[in-house]
């Protein structure tokens, strides 16, 4: 009898691992999160979740060709074959980690966190619309809440044929979804382990420490509002702080957030699966007493910038990513500096 559990257990195991690949570091051999598996279409069809597992059934044989993207930037392509080991090694940085510039710690009333972002819409996996730039967030020094978000250069880019269909969601241009990163509570990483229905999960990653804080709803039954169903809503939120650090908002590595939702009209025999991609990584951190008011919105038909900020080496764009397989399918709208 003792023989037989122990084979069941073994076999468990075994059906377990086959279900999962894990990507890890090649460098320090530990788990890589937020690595996305692009298709050969150009389809995001797997993202690793903290402990830098996706789920194999995700991918797809007639794929053939799978490009992995990591911190922005494609780091391997592979064959539907090399799935099969289970555990995929990356070389997921050639640099270390750049601390924040910290340009001043004087006491002060505010502090200021700059940064680059990114934030893009996939259609049924494939890219909808995208936008880029750089952002300043503003937290009161004293209780670490953000007291503002503003924007100083961005680029958006759209479709340039979407028929926006009201019955036919399928058609239609989401970069309305479009947004810059809410990173509301980084300075006080407490207030994420108090918001409720969410798994909270924390491990030290390759270099950093890394939070994830997942959660789901419309699982079980479809909401119906105005001749649109909605279904299966569910949110993944990643926080990376410096390696073995109390996680202060001078701690902050990167901020990543996706949300995802299936929507349809009545009329629609299937429904589209929204996702929607934000991520922040801050370049310095300064304090001053005095909040400038001058910021501009982010305008889903025109772009603002003053400089080439994405020609930056350190700059994430992922708009180079999508560009390899999409080609001019998106446009970038004008610049109305």
């Amino acid at each position: 009898m003792k023989k037989i559990s122990l084979l069941f257990l073994l076999f468990t195991i075994c059906i377990l691992n086959a279900q999962t690949i894990t990507f890890i570091s090649e460098k320090t051999g530990k788990p890589l999160p937020k690595v996305s598996v692009f298709g050969k279409d150009g389809s995001i069809i797997a993202f690793s979740d903290i402990a830098g597992t996706i789920e194999k059934q995700s991918l797809k044989p007639d794929q053939e060709k799978f490009q992995l993207v990591y911190d922005n930037l494609p780091v391997a392509t592979l064959s539907y074959a090399d799935f099969d080991k289970g555990i995929i090694k990356i070389n997921d940085r050639v640099q270390d980690i750049e601390a924040v510039v910290i340009k001043n710690d004087k006491p002060a009333k505010y502090v200021f966190v700059k940064g680059n972002f990114n934030t893009y819409v996939t259609l049924n996996n494939k890219l909808n619309s995208y936008a880029d730039g750089i952002v300043t967030y503003i937290f009161d020094n004293k209780t670490k809440k953000l007291k503002d978000t503003r924007i100083e250069q961005y680029r958006i880019f759209r479709l340039e044929n979407a028929e926006m269909d009201a019955k036919k969601l399928s058609s239609w241009d989401y970069g309305m979804f479009l947004k810059a990163p809410k990173i509301k509570d980084v300075g006080n990483v407490d207030e994420y382990k108090k918001m409720k229905n969410r798994i909270f999960r924390e491990v030290k990653g390759s270099g950093k420490d890394e939070i994830e804080l997942t959660g789901e709803s419309f699982q079980e039954k479809e909401m119906a509002l105005f001749g649109y169903r909605f279904y299966d809503s569910r949110r993944i939120l990643n926080i990376a702080y410096a390696s073995g650090s109390e996680k202060k908002l001078r701690d902050l590595v990167e901020y990543n957030e996706i949300s995802f939702l299936k929507m349809k009209h009545k009329s629609e025999p299937d429904y589209n699966a929204i996702g929607t991609y934000t991520n922040f990584y801050p370049v310095e951190m300064d304090f001053g007493n005095d909040t400038d008011p001058g910021k501009i919105k982010l305008d889903f038909n025109n772009s603002y910038y003053t400089s080439e900020y994405w020609k930056d080496p350190a700059f994430p764009n992922m708009q180079s990513v999508f560009s390899s397989f999409f080609k001019d399918d998106l446009k970038e709208k004008p610049n109305k500096k």
